[in-house]
């Protein structure tokens, strides 16, 4: 697979890293991310569904099609660094190790829900985790992730947080007081911006003088580089990189992750800005879960046997999350009280 260069008529999904080889996985590697990423695929399905069937309330922006980027990121940290991100989030919970249950619970507002039901879909935390959200304002979990990477360097620790943003809030203004500030302390940082390419529906050709993403940190000093977020080997040698510059005190780096999403930017949106052509191209040549699948029986790592008991096994966890939401009690009323400022 070769990325090209991006233009401003044609921007590349899938490719080589222009800097890095695409190392190999093992056995253990590639069927740990094919099982993750088969996760967060039936969960963003199976809420699609229950958005449909009116289960759902609210906003619900679905991940559908950029699995890799977050499961090969947090195949590079490790426990204690903090990860977080915009309302397109469901996907970073489940690579976080969340659990499906109380994702899918607190889209349908109930008592278990990580948020107690109060905050739905683009609202959710875990700091056991180390997820701290889901945030509904374009490009305000930015200067956030900063203030996470300055406490970490405040602290003395060797943790670092990863912020993720679409090509969409790149265009931002607090993101680069965030860049300035984070490159002046030589904050332990690492932001990654998810290029899916159309924003809320606006091509990025179209919404962006520098269609280069990865290039947006070079007036602040901050290093970056582009790397084919379809591919999660791709991926996860980027962000050992990154790691690498971040924990030996270097300051933060962008890594532009060139992804897809295969729905709309929310599901009230029909994506008519795009030829379905276009869509089933990329599904068909560069599916990040299918990549790995025919690597996986390729390299007989497994056969289709033990790939269909994965997928089993996966929609079985997914139908039990799903089943529990949908269950689960309500918030009682005195709960419009609690978790507030006043």
């Amino acid at each position: 697979m070769a990325v090209a260069q991006m233009n401003s008529s044609d921007q590349a999904v899938s490719g080589k890293s222009n800097t890095l080889p695409i190392p190999d996985f093992s056995k253990e590697q590639d069927l740990a991310a094919y099982q993750t990423m088969l996760t967060i695929r039936r969960f963003e399905e199976k809420a699609g569904q229950m958005y449909g069937m009116g289960l759902i309330g609210g906003f619900c922006h679905l991940y559908i099609g950029q699995e890799a980027v977050v499961v090969g990121m947090q195949m590079a940290l490790k426990d204690g660094d903090q990860v977080i991100t915009g309302y397109r989030d469901h996907g970073h919970m489940i690579a976080c190790g969340m659990d499906p249950k109380g994702v899918m619970a607190e889209l349908t507002g109930r008592t278990h829900g990580y948020s107690k039901g109060k905050g739905g879909s683009m609202h959710m935390f875990s700091v056991d985790k180390g997820f701290y959200g889901g945030h509904g304002i374009v490009g305000a979990q930015v200067p956030l992730g900063t203030g996470l990477a300055f406490a970490n360097h405040y602290r003395g620790n060797d943790n670092l947080s990863v912020t993720y943003f679409g090509d969409g809030a790149a265009n931002q203004g607090q993101v680069y007081e965030s860049f300035n500030m984070a490159e002046l302390w030589k904050l332990p940082a690492i932001y990654v911006i998810e290029n899916n390419r159309y924003a809320m529906g606006t091509s990025i050709s179209r919404a962006s003088a520098e269609v280069n993403l990865s290039r947006r940190g070079l007036s602040f000093n901050i290093p970056g580089e582009q790397v084919d977020g379809m591919d999660v080997r791709a991926v996860k040698a980027a962000g050992d990189k990154a790691v690498a510059w971040c924990r030996a005190g270097k300051g933060p780096y962008i890594l532009e992750m060139l992804t897809y999403r295969y729905r709309g930017h929310s599901m009230s949106d029909p994506a008519k800005y795009r030829t379905r052509e276009e869509v089933d191209k990329v599904r068909n040549a560069h599916d990040p879960i299918d990549m790995v699948r025919h690597r996986v029986l390729e390299k007989k790592f497994a056969n289709e046997e033990a790939l269909k008991k994965i997928d089993g096994s996966v929609r079985e966890l997914i139908n039990q999350a799903a089943e529990f939401a949908t269950h689960d009690p309500e918030p009682d009323v005195s709960e419009l009280y609690t978790d507030i400022y006043r």
